[in-house]
């Protein structure tokens, strides 16, 4: 039987506001908080053979090699309700850099489909109660930040449950 694990690919979100988000995540309760850094996502979780990894990562290279760093701005809070209980920092700037990207992520060896169209954004909340959600919403509602995105990463779904970053993979188109 092959070895199976699960990867993602994702944008971290630069420092301090990683660690910042990360924390107003935990505090509004969210259990998964020390377990998923901060980031948008490129690829959600997907199992994979681990023996695809080496192929994965030369497409991964190759989508970065041509791809031009982009400025990420996180403004303000939305929400996913009533379709899924999470609340998000979405982004003012930087979407359709996002889109593309994620597009190219998806292509070749990491081709899947979605399960809802693609919508770059940053959790702070997911599956807590109506309270919890709604603290979320408002207590970032001012949210502002931005920085330059220079790479993004692939992380692995550990046995313990953390998603940790692998390799890095520099823009430079």
């Amino acid at each position: 039987m092959t070895p199976m694990t699960t990867i993602g690919v994702a944008i971290p979100i630069a420092e301090p506001y990683g660690s910042e988000l990360q924390k107003f995540r935990a505090d509004f309760g969210d259990p998964m908080a020390a377990s998923i850094p901060t980031h948008v996502t490129l690829l959600p979780p997907t199992e994979i053979e681990a023996t695809d990894l080496g192929v994965i990562d030369e497409h991964l290279l190759a989508v970065a090699a041509r791809f031009p760093r982009f400025r990420i701005r996180l403004r303000g809070t939305a929400t996913f309700r009533p379709i899924s209980p999470v609340v998000f920092v979405p982004l003012a700037e930087g979407i359709s850099s996002c889109e593309v990207l994620q597009s190219q992520v998806r292509s070749g060896p990491l081709q899947i489909d979605l399960r809802f169209p693609y919508h770059p954004h940053v959790t702070v909340a997911h599956d807590l109660d109506k309270d919890a959600l709604d603290r979320a919403y408002d207590a970032l509602s001012e949210y502002d930040c931005a920085f330059d995105v220079e790479y993004f990463s692939r992380y692995e779904h550990g046995t313990d449950g953390v998603w940790r970053p692998q390799r890095s993979f520099p823009l430079a188109g």
